[in-house]
């Protein structure tokens, strides 16, 4: 792959790595970044956004990166829809954004047939845009994680199978892997360790019961951006053999104006982890395939649990 020169060396691989930055379309700093960090650094996947302001931008430079392998990343929270919000009454707040209180929305979800009927019309509209922007469809995962409500999981199942969905991300962070790595271990209390590892067992369950792929092991969910140089080289080293997915919200610029349209405070920081040379060398010394999770050697999935 033209972005990831240190898994150039074909090897009988025990662990396959995932390097993924999320947000792809959100806004044009997050593009450049994707652009930068798969043509120069060590990115090897990114999950796009179709219903944001940059999505065109951001589909425009996927094109010219064939080997940079694109996800969905369906958005019900925090952003604005792809449908018009007149179509979506009882999810979007008066702005006509999608809700930031996760909690709320998900007793809406459970409560009212009308908001799980907008739901799956967003889900598959978001499905459709990104089938027609003409991409191989490498993953699906959810801003903020909210596949892992159980409702949506289950539409994102039954719409992507219409749209050729191999593989799901499972945002399980294993406590060995997150107490290993400081930045993340401070954190590692403040995330309900038994009830994660509950919903992401059950959502692993159902992924391998459809015949899709899937992570063994996520990183980044504890010290989500603010993965710097030293904690991804830290968590690089921890990591066991399994399938592996690394995330990131990288860009180029994190000023006020990008802020305000989602950017985080540290993402130029996360796009120097993933541009340097230690980076680098370290993946280099990784007994390891890479890419994207269509990129899982014929292999893998017999190591699928390896490392839970």
């Amino acid at each position: 792959m033209q972005g990831a020169p240190w898994a150039g060396v074909k090897v009988a691989a025990t662990r396959h790595l995932i390097i993924t930055a999320d947000d792809f379309g959100l806004d044009l700093a997050i593009n450049e970044a994707v652009e930068q960090a798969y043509t120069g650094g060590v990115l090897t996947a990114a999950s796009l956004m179709v219903g944001q302001p940059a999505a065109g931008d951001a589909v425009e430079r996927a094109r010219r990166l064939p080997g940079l392998r694109i996800g969905l990343h369906v958005t019900l929270t925090g952003a604005r829809p792809l449908l018009a919000p007149q179509q979506l009454p009882d999810l979007v707040d008066a702005a006509g954004r999608l809700p930031a209180d996760l909690a709320g929305l998900g007793w809406r979800l459970a409560a009212s047939p009308r908001a799980r009927h907008q739901a799956e019309q967003e889900i598959g509209a978001q499905f459709q845009a990104f089938a027609n922007a003409g991409l191989a469809l490498d993953h699906v995962n959810a801003h903020q994680h909210y596949h892992l409500h159980p409702f949506v999981l289950d539409r994102i199942l039954s719409i992507g199978r219409g749209f050729g969905m191999r593989a799901v991300r499972v945002p399980f962070e294993p406590l060995w892997l997150a107490r290993a790595v400081p930045a993340s271990a401070s954190r590692a209390g403040r995330v309900s360790a038994l009830g994660w590892a509950l919903g992401t067992g059950w959502m692993r369950r159902r992924l391998l019961r459809a015949g899709l792929a899937c992570n063994d092991v996520l990183f980044g969910l504890r010290c989500s951006g603010r993965l710097d140089e030293a904690t991804l080289c830290d968590a690089l080293e921890r990591l066991r053999p399994g399938i592996a997915e690394v995330y990131l919200h990288p860009a180029t610029r994190c000023g006020p104006r990008e802020q305000s349209a989602g950017v985080g405070p540290h993402a130029s920081e996360e796009l120097e982890a993933l541009m340097s040379p230690r980076v680098r060398q370290r993946l280099q010394a990784l007994n390891a395939s890479a890419g994207g999770f269509s990129d899982i050697p014929g292999e893998a999935p017999a190591l699928r649990g390896a490392a839970a």
